[in-house]
């Protein structure tokens, strides 16, 4: 698709998906401004925002904060597509040099941006936060170190790098990534298959503003299942695995069995064993043919051209081909 050509002295892109955050809303925009003018950036930002088809009146007071502030976009898609598709849609209208991903809870501080931005003046194409003291909850924690351990395995992620949400890219690396049309999109997983000139900043991570967050235990479970099937094969390779080492003890027992029995003609045979296998057998087997399930559903939606996201409406004056789906 043919990205908005927007204004050429734009230096920085701010990309943020909206849910449920209505009342933060003014304030966000307020201290990203004001933080824009301490960097000397007032004339040289936008922000996008994407209104991830949020429930409450999110478009509302985008588009009253767009009438007020020249420097706000914002984007509405007809339906929820998931944070990360979220992004890739604002990604599609940036017209920075460098751009800005983060969350709309105010626990991104803004003050941080201008060290992202520094950063990446060293000749890095990526800079990632790490935070210092984390605001979350304690399933939310050990969820991380999990995804973090995976994402190091399946992507080959640098070890020690948090894969954070808030995070500065220059624009060629966007531009490489936003060329991904599969319905199912995983920043980080895009980012990390681009390039690998990262570096990593120091932040604190703030309270929320206002509400709670809507990344609840099944959403992090499909995240990281985005993460595990759009971007590696080793699932399958680790089902086969799990097979072959299934088949290598099912001989072994095989061979220990018929050793008992020659010594010991009188044995009986072990009913509870005996179910123990088929259920752990079995379950192996449905677990392995899910994984391959799931590989089967992401490109059966992928060939049927499943959107990755589907805009309603603009807050800026566009051609008739720019509402599109991806």
């Amino acid at each position: 698709m043919k990205k908005s050509s927007g204004q050429s002295n734009i230096r920085l892109s701010i990309v943020i998906p909206v849910y449920r955050s209505e009342p933060i809303l003014p304030k966000l925009v307020e201290t990203i401004q004001a933080e824009m003018a301490k960097e000397q950036l007032s004339d040289q930002f936008e922000l996008i925002l994407v209104n991830d088809a949020s429930p409450d009146q999110c478009w509302r007071v985008i588009c009253e904060l767009a009438e007020k502030h020249p420097f706000i976009k914002g984007i509405s898609l007809r339906r929820n597509a998931g944070q990360h598709n979220a992004i890739m849609a604002g990604l599609n209208h940036v017209s920075g040099r460098i751009v800005i991903m983060m969350d709309d809870d105010l626990q991104h501080p803004p003050d941080a941006i201008g060290k992202m931005v520094a950063a990446l003046s060293d000749g890095f194409d990526i800079c990632y936060t790490r935070y210092l003291n984390r605001k979350h909850v304690a399933w939310k924690k050990l969820g991380s170190r999990f995804n973090d351990w995976a994402a190091t395995k399946i992507l080959g992620k640098p070890s020690g790098l948090y894969l954070s949400s808030f995070k500065a890219v220059r624009r060629e690396v966007i531009d490489e990534i936003i060329k991904y049309d599969g319905p199912y999109a995983y920043i980080d997983g895009l980012l990390l298959d681009v390039t690998r000139s990262i570096t990593v900043v120091d932040i604190e991570h703030q309270d929320r503003h206002e509400g709670e967050g809507t990344y609840d235990l099944i959403r992090s479970v499909s995240l990281w299942m985005k993460m595990a099937t759009s971007f590696s094969v080793m699932p399958l390779r680790f089902a086969s695995l799990m097979g072959f080492a299934l088949a290598l003890l099912s001989i072994i027992m095989i061979f220990i069995i018929f050793i008992e029995k020659l010594i010991h003609p009188d044995m009986a045979a072990g009913w509870a064993s005996l179910i123990a296998t088929i259920l752990f057998i079995g379950g192996v087997q449905t677990l392995c043919i899910g994984m391959i399930g799931e590989y089967l559903g992401r490109a059966y939606l992928k060939l049927n051209g499943k959107p990755q996201f589907t805009i309603r409406d603009k807050t800026w004056k566009c051609s008739p081909t720019a509402n599109h789906e991806r």
